[in-house]
């Protein structure tokens, strides 16, 4: 997974997870912590994913700190 850093096996900081993320621009490849919701499955991200609000369901990776400081979700890919 190029550009992704890699998920510890050892612990479940920095996991693939299902989320609901605000992205005006559905073309960046990571996004903010602050952007990001994390649920519980693909079905409720699908669920609470409002294109009129700008709320897209997703797999991503993360958190993961990136050299600015701030915590970072990586996209896996879009789900809807």
């Amino acid at each position: 997974m190029r550009g992704f850093v890699p998920v510890d096996p050892e612990s479940d900081v920095s996991q693939e997870r299902f989320a609901v993320i605000n992205a005006p621009r559905p073309t960046r490849k990571r996004f903010p912590a602050g952007c990001v919701e994390i649920v519980e499955d693909a079905e409720t991200a699908i669920q609470n994913a409002k294109d009129s609000e700008r709320l897209h369901a997703a797999r991503v990776i993360g958190p993961s700190k990136s050299s600015e400081g701030q915590f970072i979700y990586y996209l896996v890919e879009w789900l809807a």
